[in-house]
């Protein structure tokens, strides 16, 4: 069954952004002139998704909006000859079929899945955080539904990530499974851990906010315990899922940005914005003038 829906968890408060997420979801935060969800959605629009399910909580209005079409703005747009701005606006609207789920309460990856369960349906289905940008050739998702149609099992988004920083992550513990990849980025997963001790760690691929998850995954994070903080973490489902059917990690091609973090963020736009055909050579000026060195 060809990969047709994609659940994205925004129902989290962003405090790590505050005070600017305080009256403002953190996924509309700007990255340049886009919000940050808006990039996850794109992504997973290029890798041929058909249908967004936004799981959403108190305050997340905008999201909604953002996505609907705007015809005050757009018939002020119109009366102004400004039909550049016009048709941006409208391809937002444009862009796919999407839905919303309300999370009550912000009790975990897990249970954020878990209320998406009847729109998803009998069907495998990707998962894309958005914290996570990643920059690539081939959308990171579109990487990931190319195993996914090999293996038909679930699929982990990996990383490397050396030092101590490996205990910010869930991490696997895996073996390469394709003699024809040189590059060892398939693996087969033997365990995974939710944020290890460094030196308890079982490899340094760490799993970062890109899924392929088969159906049988809302079995079994309904028979998950909660964790000490009342949370539902996917990473103890995924290890129940383990022990039904194999799981697959893929270390994808192309750099993430974690945009969940205020310098991760920073950098983000920085290197985004000198990407852009249209700021990439003044902006880049500018940096030089403040650090004549680059």
């Amino acid at each position: 069954m060809r990969i047709r829906k994609a659940v994205f968890p925004a129902a989290g408060l962003g405090t790590r952004f505050l005070p600017a997420t305080k009256a403002q979801p953190k996924e509309m935060l700007p990255l340049v002139d886009k919000p940050v969800i808006q990039y996850v959605i794109e992504e997973a629009v290029a890798a041929g998704i058909d249908d967004i399910i936004i799981v959403t909580g108190r305050g997340k209005n905008a999201i909604e909006d953002h996505f609907d079409v705007s015809y005050e703005l757009e018939k002020i747009l119109e009366s102004r000859g400004k039909l550049d701005l016009l048709e941006q606006v409208r391809a937002i609207s444009n862009l796919v079929s999407v839905s919303y789920v309300r999370q009550k309460e912000a009790l975990g990856l897990g249970h954020a899945i878990l209320v998406a369960k009847h729109l998803i349906g009998n069907e495998p289905f990707a998962v894309l955080l958005g914290d996570d940008i990643i920059d690539s050739r081939v959308p990171c998702t579109g990487q990931m539904i190319s195993v996914f149609e090999k293996y038909r099992s679930s699929i982990l988004a990996t990383q490397i990530v050396e030092g101590p920083d490996i205990s910010r992550y869930g991490v696997i513990k895996g073996r390469p499974v394709d003699s024809d990849d040189n590059l060892n980025r398939t693996y087969l997963v033997e365990d995974l851990v939710e944020k290890p001790p460094f030196r308890e760690a079982p490899s340094n691929l760490a799993i970062i906010g890109r899924y392929i998850l088969t159906p049988e995954i809302f079995e079994v994070l309904e028979q998950t315990a909660a964790d000490q903080g009342g949370e539902i973490q996917l990473t103890n489902g995924l290890r129940k899922l383990l022990a039904k059917q194999k799981i697959h990690a893929y270390r994808f091609e192309g750099k993430r940005y974690d945009a969940g973090d205020k310098l991760g963020f920073l950098k983000a736009t920085v290197e985004f914005a000198l990407k852009r055909e249209d700021l990439g050579k003044e902006f880049a000026e500018y940096l030089r003038s403040l650090h004549p060195s680059l």
